[in-house]
């Protein structure tokens, strides 16, 4: 555990993800994004499906946070939500494991701390990883028995809509013990840099880098925006 946590300390560790709907959606242009943000400097990914995963493995040796984002009805949960997921992502072997961690119900009417004992029970030695969306759920996962706190679901919950990321991130540094990851709407070099000056362990980054599409309609609304301006002056 210290290990990998030490390869991770104030570094950059890229999200490598697509979805159905978008045009990159495929593993092997997920494994070079990979191999990419490897050449790049970066020091861990975060990847989502066993798929993914299995054809970034191909590409490079960093450590993943491994993820399976699956829709369970109307659950707003759907970052390893279940214990299948959980299963799936520890026969494949990934170093972190990474699961949404909010104070919302879960698929089968199961809340996060009952899930996690059943999971740290059954996967003892498994790095977890705990996507939460505010303070309490960062301080509620440490008691739960996670390894890791991440920031990942700020702004993503219906009760952090327009919440600062960095500001929470403070706060969650703050208030717990164990390492606390900056993501989540980092999408600045100067943003990353920030969250670490604050006390993030490390930082994940992904649609400001791995994203094209939205990247390129960053721009565009810009543009508009800018075009917009000029014409009510």
């Amino acid at each position: 555990m210290l290990d990998i946590l030490q390869v991770l300390h104030k570094q950059l560790i890229v999200s490598c993800q697509a979805l159905k709907d978008e045009p990159l959606y495929d593993s092997y242009i997920m494994s070079k994004m990979a191999l990419a943000a490897t050449y790049g400097g970066a020091k861990g990914i975060r990847a989502n499906t066993v798929q993914d995963i299995q054809a970034i493995k191909k590409e490079t040796v960093l450590p993943i946070i491994g993820i399976i984002k699956r829709n369970y009805s109307t659950c707003a949960v759907f970052i390893t939500p279940t214990m299948q997921e959980i299963d799936e992502l520890y026969e494949e072997g990934v170093e972190i494991i990474a699961l949404d961690a909010t104070n919302r119900p879960r698929p089968f009417e199961d809340s996060f701390i009952p899930f996690f004992k059943k999971v740290r029970a059954k996967y003892p030695t498994q790095l977890f990883m705990a996507d939460t969306s505010t303070v309490e759920e960062a301080i509620m996962a440490e008691k739960a028995g996670v390894d890791i706190v991440a920031t990942t679901l700020v702004g993503y919950t219906p009760y952090t809509k327009n919440h600062d990321p960095l500001q929470v991130l403070q706060k969650v540094v703050q208030a717990v013990r164990i390492p606390v990851i900056a993501e989540g709407n980092i999408d600045t070099p100067e943003k990353a840099q920030e969250a670490i000056k604050i006390g993030a362990h490390a930082v994940v980054v992904g649609g400001a880098i791995t994203r094209p599409q939205q990247i390129t309609e960053k721009f565009v609304q810009q543009l508009f925006k800018k075009f917009e301006d000029e014409v009510t002056i």
